[in-house]
């Protein structure tokens, strides 16, 4: 099935975010309108004001970028947070979307959605087939609930409403607060304040051992286009690169990046989280799609744009 964007009113919810701001540009490549509403207009988790907005941009397509994230330990202690902002976010941007007749809504879900020991690499019917992680539970059955939400008004209501899994993301307008961030963010602020204070370490959480699979922000917001056009099923798509590096690999090539060149120390009172997550996104690359960006390439380009971001912030300092 092909879904033409030509002419068509799209939103972008959380278009300020890492996520949102690359599908904004990604999509501006394409011959349609963007609609987009900062937080202080719309409050996403009020459904009065969601419903009375919708009903009077009239988007024709809705992308759920709009999320409350964060890294392990943003996760374990603001549990309330994640589940509540991501479950009230999804239910009334989705049931919005309804009632105000939206043609093609995708919602993004996150790899995290998946039992803790899936199999690996982890299809796309892995979901609830066991366990979740602890550390992102809160997160992670917020997000199923939003899959399954764009499941039951396509069952209901025969909407053109489906879901995407992306898997760890990184890139330009990612969060690199070490209280808040995920794990390729925070280490990259980490060793670019130990190259300037001229450290001899960085200490890393955990045993540097567990798998993850990485994918800059901008070939998501291509697959998310894609998947605009040419998918219309119900179940959700993986949405990854295929391979996945250690941490303490990914901390190495991050380092020569950066410039770093001390050493890492892993504490190992720090939890590692799941032992390895790799997405098996087979269902989207047999559809003709395929990322352009290696990981080294991708940390060089956020690297980069990070080191902007501080320049900028000590000017206006």
């Amino acid at each position: 099935m092909s879904f033409s964007l030509s002419g068509k009113k799209v939103w972008v919810s959380g278009h300020r975010g890492m996520v949102g701001s690359a599908v904004m540009r990604r999509l501006a490549g394409e011959e349609c309108q963007l609609l987009t509403v900062g937080r202080s207009e719309v409050d996403l988790m009020r459904q009065v004001e969601v419903e009375d907005w919708m009903a009077e941009a009239r988007p024709d397509v809705v992308i759920v970028a709009a999320a409350t994230v964060g890294g392990i330990h943003a996760n374990s202690t603001r549990p309330a947070e994640f589940i509540h902002d991501n479950l009230m976010i999804a239910n009334n941007v989705i049931d919005a979307a309804h009632r105000t007749d939206v043609e093609k809504l995708l919602y993004l879900g996150s790899s995290c959605i998946y039992p803790r020991l899936s199999q690996q690499p982890i299809p796309e019917d892995a979901l609830l087939t066991g366990p979740l992680e602890p550390t992102n539970q809160w997160y992670a059955v917020a997000k199923i609930a939003g899959i399954k939400l764009c499941q039951a008004y396509r069952a209901q209501y025969g909407r053109d409403y489906i879901s995407a899994m992306p898997t760890n993301l990184y890139g330009p307008g990612d969060n690199f607060d070490l209280m808040s961030s995920h794990v390729l963010p925070a280490l990259m602020a980490k060793l670019h304040a130990a190259k300037l204070a001229g450290a001899a370490s960085v200490t890393i959480w955990g045993s540097g051992k567990p798998l993850r699979e990485f994918m800059y922000v901008e070939d998501l917001a291509d697959a998310l286009v894609f998947l605009l056009k040419a998918y219309s099923g119900e179940e959700h798509v993986n949405v990854g690169v295929g391979t996945d590096v250690s941490i303490a690999e990914v901390a190495a090539i991050m380092a020569k990046v950066v410039g770093f060149q001390g050493e890492f120390v892993h504490d190992l009172d720090k939890p590692d989280g799941m032992p390895r997550k790799l997405m098996d996104s087979s269902r989207l690359l047999s559809m003709g799609w395929k990322p352009s960006t290696n990981l080294e390439d991708g940390l060089a380009k956020t690297y980069q744009w990070f080191v902007e971001q501080e320049a900028h912030r000590n000017d206006r300092g």
